[in-house]
């Protein structure tokens, strides 16, 4: 008996090899020429959108379906130089080798890329469409990328993690999740200049209380803190975060049931070396909210949004006139040597807008700043009018003038997240506009002069994946280099006592300082 199952299990085996080889062969070998087909004078319908963009030289394979009613499917892909790609195809999904693919690519930057596609119809009959022409850009987009996942929940939520993905090709890795630790919500993860040695990632538990940690190459530490937004000083000896007393409620009759209001917040900075938490009265400010931090690249400004609070009752959910609060863009000077803060300046006023400027993030050549607006509130997620627009801060230091644009990569839904990569070439956001309920990540090239390309969907080896995965990809973070610190180091420092007391500032000119307790209940969030 044993030798038949074993013999079975050798024939199987063999088969699946066989077979696996034949459809190699199939895939890889350049096919003969399809000489006898008709035109047909229109593009065809691919998913993903992979076409009339500029794709990175160092992007996994963009696999694709074919939207077309075939019997076969054949495609063809080339550039300039180099062998091109032949692919038949019974179902229309198009795989596409990562070798002959990566080959391509690194031989043709900053030449064009195209998509030949035939389709063979119901009486036998090649037809071939229009070619779909992408370019490739000369710029390579960082390798890795971290964001959060999660389920788009309501008033609960159960797993949760960060991960990172290796963009070459589709290796995705946990960096941290709550598998293990039940009722821990991680957030905010944040990287010192796009790189890895020096990052945050906030967490919140009634169980381990609210804390941030802290990895430094291999050392981790907890921090008896809540850290919120957090934006890391590009010399890395400080980083700036704001706390925030956040609250969620539910519409009756808007596309997005959910709601998300910041009921109080304030600024502060945590210096690394002293191991003490600061704020200042300017950024603190009791009859304010302030959030999103975010450090120019040279180190002397910081960039934040700030609103009036409009509410007295700081226990009513929501409060009244929570549709009213618009944030302004603001910055403010600041000396690292002498730990100093400066002149307090109005970037873009929400008078001025008529709407609410969020999550302001600066391009590390410093040339731009690209920022989501949205009618009101604090959380662009949750609103179909969010929209990424751009600065150029290059332009308004020669003209004093803070001018603005909406960028032409919006869609009819919310955009929200965004974070450059470490040459400024690219952005990657946050889009719901597949379907208005899931977030997707999206990455743009952006050229010398502030324009961004057609966006691209972070590729997956399944075409299809976007289709049936019930998780959303927020926070995206373009980073050089992974994550090294396993999620067992990270558990074990959650469940550890923080070994980093800290004692929140308070003072007569920032009375709100201190009184967000890090242990409160909170609600998730996107």
């Amino acid at each position: 008996m044993k030798k038949r199952y074993y013999y079975l299990l050798f024939f199987c085996m063999m088969l699946a090899s066989v077979t696996a080889v034949a459809e190699f062969y199939v895939l890889s070998t350049k096919s003969p020429p399809i000489e006898n087909y008709v035109d047909i004078n229109r593009s065809p319908v691919i998913s993903p959108d992979y076409t009339q963009t500029v794709i990175p030289p160092n992007i996994a394979p963009l696999n694709f379906m074919v939207n077309e009613k075939a019997s076969r499917y054949f495609v063809r892909i080339y550039s300039e130089k180099s062998p091109s790609i032949d692919l038949f195809s019974s179902t229309g999904k198009i795989v596409i080798p990562i070798r002959s693919w990566k080959k391509l690519l690194n031989t043709n930057p900053g030449k064009k890329l195209y998509f030949d596609i035939y389709i063979l119809d119901q009486k036998n009959q090649w037809q071939k469409f229009l070619p779909i022409t992408n370019t490739i850009a000369m710029e390579n987009i960082d390798p890795f990328i971290a964001y959060r996942k999660i389920y788009p929940v309501h008033g609960s939520w159960r797993q949760m993690g960060i991960y990172q993905r290796d963009l070459q090709a589709y290796n995705e890795k946990r960096i941290f999740d709550n598998r293990f630790h039940e009722g821990v919500c991680i957030n905010c993860h944040t990287f010192l200049n796009n790189k890895t040695q020096k990052m945050f990632i906030g967490t919140r538990s009634a169980k381990y209380k609210s804390n941030a940690l802290l990895a430094q190459n291999s050392d981790l530490s907890k921090i008896d803190a809540k850290f919120g937004y957090t934006s890391w000083h590009p010399s890395g000896k400080l980083a700036a975060y704001s706390v925030n007393k956040v609250h969620q409620f539910f519409h009756t009759a808007q596309s997005e049931v959910r709601g998300v209001i910041d009921m109080d917040s304030y600024l502060a900075y945590y210096i690394l070396d002293s191991q003490k938490v600061k704020t200042s009265p300017m950024i603190a400010k009791k009859d304010r909210l302030e959030s999103y931090p975010c450090w120019s690249p040279d180190g002397k400004h910081l960039y934040f949004s700030s609103a009036p609070m409009l509410w007295t009752d700081r226990d009513r959910i929501p409060p009244e006139s929570y549709d009213q609060v618009k944030y302004d863009l603001m910055r403010i000077s600041y000396d690292i040597e002498k730990d100093r803060w400066g002149t307090l300046e109005t970037v873009l006023s929400a008078e001025d807008t008529g709407k609410s400027a969020l999550q302001p993030r600066i391009s590390p050549d410093g040339r731009w700043l690209i920022f989501t607006m949205c009618n009101y509130g604090s959380f662009p997620v949750y609103h179909e009018t969010s929209d990424l627009y751009l600065l150029d801060l290059r332009e308004a230091q020669r003209t004093g003038r803070f001018e603005y644009r909406r960028l032409n990569i919006n869609s009819e839904k919310s955009e929200s997240w965004h974070s450059f990569s470490s040459n400024s070439r690219w952005l990657a956001f946050s889009s719901k506009r597949r379907n208005g309920v899931f977030t997707r990540i999206y990455f743009s090239y952006i050229d010398e002069d502030g324009r961004l390309h057609k966006p691209i969907l972070m590729p997956q080896k399944d075409p299809q994946f976007y289709d049936y995965t019930l998780k959303t990809y927020s926070v995206p973070e373009l980073i050089a280099e992974p994550v090294r610190t396993t999620p067992e180091d990270f558990g074990r420092v959650v469940r550890a006592k923080a070994n980093i007391p800290v004692d929140i500032p308070v003072t007569m000119a920032t009375p709100k300082a201190g009184k967000i307790s890090p242990t409160e209940p909170w609600q998730e969030r996107e």
